[in-house]
């Protein structure tokens, strides 16, 4: 009898560590990540828009880890594109991509002038899986801009693999700039990968004139 309860404790004792240190939800994610952002952007915001390479490098710091730039790279090309590819192509421009989505998303980032950022709380039941948080932002006349962002459940936690900001769906918005770029470069990936920085500010350029 001593012996089992012992061994019962041990099993228990093995299993709590893994309780306490359960992985964020997909809400406490983007609310940390956010929360982390903001505050870095905060205290080194003049730094950064003198030297804009710091802040995407503290953008890659920040919010490399939470995003499934694998995946995102991947549906951006497609399946269509992604068959023909090489492992190296595709690995190579993920890391083009990655870098384009730091650059996009931090230019738009240091226009922040302290506007309300507020992630909204979870509505419904939670995919175990695949699931979305909305985030609002209210500039300084009272309208509200709405974000969500597609999570994916992976073995490391949840990752982005899309966001939607004011109804611009940033996925799509990249994966037909890259249909057309691969069109316009005669279906060669290589110049494609090359020009792609080119691809995302024309992207930028859409969205910009999709949001007014």
């Amino acid at each position: 009898m001593l012996k089992t309860l012992r061994r019962s404790l041990l099993a228990l004792l093995a299993v709590f560590p893994l309780m306490a240190v359960a992985m964020p939800s997909a809400q406490q994610v983007v609310q940390q990540t956010t929360d982390n952002l903001l505050a870095d952007l905060k205290a080194n915001k003049a730094g950064y828009q003198s030297n804009p390479q710091a802040f995407y490098d503290a953008l890659e710091r920040i919010l490399g880890p939470v995003v499934d730039s694998e995946g995102i790279a991947k549906g951006v090309m497609t399946v269509k594109f992604t068959r023909k590819a090489t492992p190296e192509q595709i690995k190579r421009f993920e890391q083009e991509f990655k870098r384009s989505l730091m650059q996009f998303y931090g230019n738009a980032l240091l226009e922040y002038d302290n506007q309300t950022i507020r992630v909204l709380p979870a509505t419904g039941k939670v995919d175990p899986v695949r699931t979305s948080i909305n985030m609002e932002i209210v500039d300084h006349k009272g309208v509200v801009y709405p974000i969500s962002y597609t999570m994916v459940s992976q073995a490391s936690g949840w990752k982005m693999r899309n966001v939607i900001i004011n109804g611009i769906n940033i996925g799509k918005l990249f994966r037909d700039q890259f249909a057309d770029s691969m069109q316009r470069n005669g279906n060669d990936l290589e110049k494609t990968i090359a020009s792609w920085a080119d691809v995302v500010a024309k992207a930028k350029q859409t969205a910009q004139a999709d949001a007014q």
